[in-house]
């Protein structure tokens, strides 16, 4: 059967840049122990499995530059190590806790068995090297690399084209150094986009972008395909817009798959339901309560009552789910493709994170999407833009609108009154950035202090700051590194200018914020 319709499906992983190593036990370090644990090491499995068993697939991915960053840190991965340990041995202390308790007592042995399986498969399996596993499939040509802002800056909130070149550029760079070629697509973070930024990223050789849905349906013109075809702006560039309905199946924690009864609920853990001696040497250095990843119970009831979490029920409705899903892709390209002249396209981008992690069963569901797509859908097909640009090169000229796939569908969530003060420090920055890059080129010493302002700079604009400050969540932390990377980058500029620096100053700083290690400040110059 000819294929009648094809689905891209697309996941970005991304974390903020968090390394100190002047602090021997930092929580926010755990975020990305948990991502490691809970979301790519599963889904890197489960990839790893398909491939074997030659599945055919083709699966679109973007690693932002701050997470390839980390994952190739030798002082984060000594740390995750130990994390692993201590986690081991949480669970061992719970399987001895939970004897009495069947179900509990089945749920610890389940957890021990992850923690053991994911350090030997991270240790030995992998050589700790998570970016490799992941070039592989790469080369295999199973997975398709995107391109990421160097920070995950938020585009559209940047007054200065050279911040935004900057942004694309080094992300670009990053993607290329770490798996082995240019990226020709790019992940916009949040999918902000703002009209003529096709431009900036057709000069760091970008050929398309995902963007969300309303940036493609208020475009002008108005698309004639809607968002189940690419359009293609000014520069040449092509966009790709999101599909809603296959994003709310997934993405909405409450009515879509996620928040299912048979499920593991995410916010009940043992970390907080403990007595807190027990737990005291698994916390952090505050010992405050926090997330440990040994959850044992699946979401309330209508009645308010929370029942134990079963993980072979939970499989069986994920491969459930995997079909309902592939089903509601093919009504919707059965409704469309009467309707206009192309195979229809449906793009599917996710966080990353959210299989795994937010969503316990989502590694799996993937697997299933996958198997049951080669082998019980035939007339979907698995692609990635660069597959479908492939075989349909001519698309409409459209100029997409001002957007996000955040809340409202603008900028909201990153400019509103918890966070507005943000940006008359990084439009300032950005504007010493630009003139400090653009005088002649000096000594070996000023080539340091320009570079690091420019790290500084970079990681001053990262979105996650102003969406911490929205959400309310970790706002201490957030507000701390807003305050230390401002700090830093107006030390080096006035260093810059005195012609005076404290070198030992600046080697501490270079070690703490020591990403990009192939960052050349005359991105910046005008």
């Amino acid at each position: 059967m000819p294929h009648v319709g094809m689905l891209a499906l697309t996941l970005h992983a991304h974390l903020p840049f968090i390394r100190h190593p002047e602090e021997p036990d930092c929580l926010e370090e755990r975020w990305l122990f948990e991502a490691i644990t809970e979301a790519y090491l599963p889904l890197l499995e489960r990839l790893q499995r398909l491939g074997n068993d030659r599945v055919p697939f083709r699966l679109t991915v973007s690693f932002s530059p701050t997470l390839l960053a980390m994952l190739e840190d030798d002082v984060l991965q000594d740390r995750y190590v130990s994390h692993l340990d201590r986690m081991i041995e949480l669970s061992a202390k719970e399987i001895e806790r939970t004897r009495w308790l069947p179900p509990f007592h089945r749920l610890a042995l389940f957890y021990h068995h992850r923690f053991t399986s994911a350090k030997h498969f991270y240790v030995e399996g992998l050589q700790r090297d998570l970016i490799q596993a992941f070039r592989e499939l790469i080369d295999r040509g199973l997975l398709e690399p995107l391109g990421a802002c160097a920070t995950h800056g938020y585009l559209p909130l940047m007054r200065s084209d050279a911040a935004v070149r900057a942004q694309i550029h080094v992300g670009m760079q990053a993607c290329e150094r770490a798996f082995g070629r240019r990226p020709v697509g790019f992940w916009l973070p949040a999918c902000g986009y703002q009209p003529g930024h096709d431009v900036l990223l057709k000069a760091c050789g970008v050929r398309y972008f995902l963007t969300d849905a309303q940036a493609i349906l208020l475009g002008s013109p108005r698309p004639k395909y809607g968002v189940y075809a690419p359009v293609v702006c000014p520069s040449g560039v092509a966009a790709f817009g999101r599909d809603r309905d296959s994003s709310a199946q997934i993405g909405n924690g409450r009515e879509g798959y996620p928040g299912h009864r048979d499920y593991r609920e995410f916010h009940r853990d043992i970390g907080f339901d403990l007595e807190h001696d027990y737990l005291r040497p698994y916390l952090g250095a505050d010992e405050e309560r926090l997330y440990t990843g040994l959850k044992y119970y699946r979401p309330a009831g209508p009645d308010g009552a929370q029942h134990p979490y079963d993980p072979d029920r939970a499989l069986e409705q994920s491969a459930r789910h995997a079909e309902q899903f592939l089903a509601a892709r093919e009504q919707q390209i059965q409704f469309i493709s009467p309707l206009i002249d192309r195979t229809p396209l449906v793009v599917s981008p996710y966080d990353a994170e959210l299989f795994g992690h937010w969503w316990f069963e989502g590694p799996d569901w993937l697997e299933f999407v996958i198997r049951k797509a080669h082998a019980h859908h035939p007339a979907l097909q698995l692609v990635t833009p660069s597959d479908y640009l492939q075989r349909y090169p001519v698309n409409q000229p459209v100029e997409p609108a001002l957007s996000s796939w955040g809340a409202g569908g603008y900028s909201d969530v990153w400019l509103n009154r918890s966070n507005d003060w943000i940006y008359r420090h990084l439009h300032k920055m950005s504007e010493r950035m630009t003139k400090a890059a653009t005088q002649p080129r000096p000594d070996r010493l000023r080539v340091r202090l320009l570079n690091q302002m420019a790290r500084e700079l970079l990681l001053a604009q990262s979105s996650d700051w102003a969406f911490i400050l929205k959400t309310q969540t970790h706002t201490a932390y957030a507000y701390r590194r807003l305050q230390d990377h401002l700090a830093r980058f107006t030390r080096l500029s006035e260093a810059v200018d005195q012609r005076a620096v404290d070198e030992r100053w600046l080697a501490d700083v270079e070690n703490k914020d020591n990403l990009f290690p192939f960052l050349d400040y005359r991105l910046y110059a005008a």
